[in-house]
């Protein structure tokens, strides 16, 4: 890479054996240019070639691509040691899986250039991102255009009301590297899920935003072995409740200093969480696992009782958390409601 400065953008990108899929991925960054960095942490792999093939993409693009090898230490581990490496002014994580759209990425380029040459460059940047159910033949195009506005900086006073399922995930957000430090995120290790806490921690920090109308990310889904595959959300359930725990105990809610509609979007998301955890608890259907719906119900009681009150307001309509087996019926039924509407699997 022939510049000195800063690059406008670290791609963080976690492998864990993932030589099959690994190329493309990286191929679908290089559209992006030279002012860029972009980090592959094999993070343990034992079953295939990962650690080769990042080092082959290395010595490819020598100056682009970093290749770091470490320890099995998860997706957040993976994530922890891109960011502790990150020089880009922004940085945003690719799964080694998904890939970013070719037309897109150039707009998105294009936009971090322009912050590049401003005195504050804007804190996060979102762009749409796409379910692609690759083994169906489907896409679905997750968009904000009904909440933000297009092409522009703004504040939280411009920003509409979300949907239900239109949350803003990894796959959408690009946050300022800074803002990433100064929050002191840290995402727990040998754990899945990690990607709420990466989105939902910064986000209280978050002044002002530029949306771009673009279909920058693809995200796959349907492998049997993925982390949103239903069977396997089921059996880390405890997983899921650890991260709950830890998004609960990071942000202070209700929050006089946050914006109101920040508040709000945050209440929600949090609720999106609750609402998954309740359900895949009710879908296993012992008994251990309802005392696990009613710890963490109490869990948010106990830490946050205006919280908990906010929550249970936003998840009413569902019915997710009725007592009894009327209740587990009910809240069961509501698997495929809350499906439709949290887009989890």
């Amino acid at each position: 890479m022939s510049q000195t400065k800063q690059p406008l953008i670290t791609f963080t990108v976690p492998c864990y054996n993932s030589a099959e899929y690994l190329d493309a991925c990286v191929e679908s960054l290089i559209p992006a240019g030279e002012d860029v960095e972009i980090i592959l942490v094999n993070d343990g792999s034992t079953k295939d070639n990962t650690s080769e093939k990042i080092h082959a993409w290395e010595n490819r693009l020598p100056g682009i691509v970093k290749a770091i090898d470490q320890p099995n230490k998860g997706h957040g581990g993976a994530v922890n040691t891109g960011l502790a490496n990150a020089t880009g002014l922004y940085f945003k994580v690719v799964d080694s899986d998904d890939w970013l759209d070719a037309d897109a990425l150039p707009r998105l380029m294009a936009c971090l250039r322009l912050q590049a040459n401003r005195p504050e460059p804007t804190d996060m940047v979102v762009a749409n991102y796409i379910y692609d159910k690759v083994h169906e033949g489907t896409k679905t195009v997750i968009d904000y255009k009904s909440v933000f506005p297009v092409d522009r900086e703004f504040t939280w006073d411009e920003v509409g009301h979300f949907r239900q399922g239109q949350f803003i995930l990894m796959h959408a957000v690009v946050y300022r590297t800074g803002l990433l430090r100064e929050c002191g995120i840290q995402l727990p290790e040998h754990t899945f899920y990690v990607d709420n806490i990466f989105v939902y921690v910064p986000m209280a920090s978050v002044q002002t935003i530029h949306y771009l109308n673009i279909d920058l990310y693809h995200y796959f889904i349907g492998r049997e072995d993925q982390s949103v595959n239903e069977s396997v959300m089921m059996g880390r359930i405890d997983q899921q409740l650890r991260i709950t725990r830890v998004m609960i105990d990071s942000v202070k809610l209700p929050n006089a200093s946050l914006h109101p509609r920040l508040q709000a979007y945050l209440v929600k998301y949090l609720a999106m969480m609750m609402c998954i955890c309740s359900i895949f608890l009710r879908m296993i259907g012992d008994r251990e696992s309802e005392q696990k719906r009613k710890d963490i119900w109490n869990y948010l009681l106990m830490r946050n009782r205006q919280l908990y009150g906010l929550v249970r307001r936003e998840l009413v309509c569902i019915g997710v958390n009725l007592p009894g087996p009327v209740g587990r019926k009910i809240g069961i039924g509501g698997y495929h409601l809350a499906q439709k509407i949290f887009k989890f699997n």
